[in-house]
Order: C-alpha cells, then structure tokens, then sequence
C-alpha cells in the first residue's frame, strides 16, 4: 500500500505560500514529515526574505514547482529531537539556511561542502529523499535533519541573525576561502544591499581595510558613516575609479544585475581576486586580457558548508554582526517583496512568523 502524503508527512503546518508565475503569496496548509531519529523539530520565529524568494516564487529561474513556500533565512526555538540526535535538545535556539540534504558521500560532503554536492537538497523547492517537495520557512514549523540545523548563540538577537544564514554566509565564505581575511589587506565590496552590508561588517571584523563601490553616491554617508567602510567609489565617476586602480587585494561583488567588470578588474592588484556571489540573470562580458595582464583571478562562491556556517554565526556573534533588518508582519508579506524588487529595503525583510501568522481552520 503506497502512504498518501499526510501519512508521509502526518505533522500539520501552516505558511504562505505562492501559486502561480504572478508570485503572489497567500496562506497555505500543508503537512512536515514527522520527526525521524535524526530530526530536529522547532517552532519559526522569523524568516528573513532573500531576493532568490522573489525569484522562485515567479518561477523567474524557470525551476519553480508550485506551490512553493518561499524562506531560507529561518530561526526559531526546538520543540522536538528525534532518539538520536547529539548536539541539540528542546529549547535550544537554532536556524536552517538554504539547504536540508546532500548525499554524505561525494568529495565535497566529505570535505564538510555540502552545499557543492552535486545531490544538494535546497530548504524549499527540491524534492527530499522520500519524494516529496522541500517547503521553506514562511512556515509555523520546521523539521530538518540535526546535520543541516545551526545552533544560534545566545547573544544573538534571533532577528537580525536570521538573514546571515543565507546573506551572511554567502560573503563570509569567499572572504575565508580566497584569503581575503588578512589583516591590512584591501577588499572591495560591489553593491551596498543585502549581502553588501554584510560583507562590510564580516570584513571590518576580520581587520581588513574596506572600500565600498557603488552606483549611487547616494550610499557613501551610509557606508563610511554608519557601517564604517574605510572609502567609497562611485563606480560610474572614472576619475575616482581612476585613482583606485591596482590597490585592491580582492573584491566581493554582490550585484545581481549586468554590470561591466572591466572597471572592477582594474581595481585589483597583480594576482588580486573578483569573486562573484550575486547572480545577474544574463551573462556578463569577460575580457581576458586584463586578467593575463596581472595574473588576476575572477572566481564564484554559493553559500557555505555546514561546518563554515556554524563558524560563521559563532563568529558573527564573538563580534556582535547582525543584518540591519525591517521586521514585518506576514501580511504585509506581498507588499514587502514588491518593495524588494524596487531595491527600497535597508536592507533585509524579516517576517515576525511567531507573532503574526496565525493558522487557519
């Protein structure tokens, strides 16, 4: 006898969820598996909205299976562990970013780098072991294996944590891994949103000296006054480009829409990185011979193993880094990602899931 999907997944659940390419959201019921010997289960208190949410729910990466449950930036309190989970018990504070399996077996599981398995399971919109749909965090519950959950240190504020562990951990992995987390070096950050911030707190802790580039002089107040970046440029005044060039050790470029890269290339020094982290939807133009010229590099980084991520958020709470975030209702939830797609966010939406989404009959 096959188990219809609520013997599957006997655990009741209520969230938002989109329906359509239109990408509106509305309330969902739907059910969470039970939770296995492996399992963690907890309560959601917030989950931040990532822009990768907006695109998923209008299927704009042609991925999509509806209806999805949008939310990869997830926090909140357990209430259940399964006989043999280890390291978390309930009442713990814990998170799930952007992934809930991997196959445990490859090179990259091995080397604690799940989230470049080929097998990966993403935290909502992948099918899981057992067949079924992954659904994310604009959820009242979520279960997940005690691999994938992160432990939230207590000086934390579960708020403005919640979108490190897809923003946080999206700059604070290539600043590790390309060496870019040298005392004294010079880092530049492209794009001053929801990853940019990030990366200037995670670099300024890291003691690096940090240059913010940017189309809109509009942002320098805000990056030198108030996230204290040691310099500013104005991408589009070349006089200012001008006089940077070749002192930048690397460069974390969070843009996600086209862009040129010669001027960024131009900032680095003799064997200087670009690593990509935002994803612009058409390809980019990749001269070769400034990259000859210096031995430079451009490179890519997605997310975060398991191991970095805990590291990431221990280490953002030694130094006390949160996203700068907007709390909101979830009804306000439809509003929120038509601001998102106008960029009018400092700089990450944070969804009050524990005190406004109610379940319904």
């Amino acid at each position: 006898m096959v188990a219809s999907p609520d013997q599957e997944h006997p655990k009741k659940a209520f969230g938002w969820a989109a329906r359509d390419t239109s990408g509106v959201l509305s309330p969902f019921n739907f059910s969470r598996r039970e939770t296995g010997e492996k399992d963690v289960a907890f309560k959601v208190l917030y989950c931040g909205i990532c822009h990768s949410d907006l695109h998923m729910a209008k299927n704009e990466w042609g991925s999509t299976t509806y209806p999805v449950v949008p939310g990869h930036e997830i926090v909140g309190v357990v209430t259940e562990v399964g006989s043999k989970v280890q390291n978390i018990k309930v009442g713990d504070r814990v998170g799930v970013g952007c992934m809930v399996g991997s196959c445990r077996s490859c090179d990259s599981c091995a080397d604690h780098l799940e989230n470049y398995c080929p097998k990966m399971i993403l935290t909502y919109g992948s099918k899981y072991f057992d067949g079924t749909m992954t659904y994310g965090g604009y959820a009242d519950i979520m279960v997940a294996d005690e691999q994938f959950i992160v432990r939230i240190p207590e000086n934390l504020p579960l708020d403005g944590a919640a979108p490190l562990l897809c923003a946080g951990i999206t700059t604070y992995s290539p600043l590790r891994h390309f060496g870019l987390d040298k005392p004294g070096m010079h880092v530049g950050v492209v794009g001053l949103g929801g990853l940019g911030h990030v990366a200037v707190k995670f670099a300024k802790a890291l003691g690096v000296k940090v240059t913010v580039i940017s189309t809109s002089p509009k942002k320098k107040a805000e990056a030198v006054e108030r996230l204290h970046a040691d310099s500013f440029l104005v991408s589009s005044d070349q006089n200012e480009m001008q006089a940077a060039m070749g002192t930048m050790d690397g460069i974390i470029d969070t843009v996600s829409a086209f862009h040129p890269l010669v001027p960024l290339i131009g900032l680095l020094k003799a064997h200087g990185k670009l690593v990509m982290v935002g994803a612009p939807e058409k390809p980019l133009e990749l001269p070769v011979f400034p990259l000859i010229m210096g031995r430079k590099i451009i490179g890519g980084s997605c997310i975060g193993g398991m191991k970095e991520t805990q590291e990431m958020i221990d280490f953002a709470a030694k130094h006390n880094i949160t996203a700068d975030i907007e709390v909101i209702p979830i009804d306000y939830l439809n509003t929120a990602m038509e601001r998102l797609l106008k960029a009018d966010v400092r700089y990450r939406f944070v969804i009050d899931i524990g005190n406004t989404l109610k379940a319904s009959s």
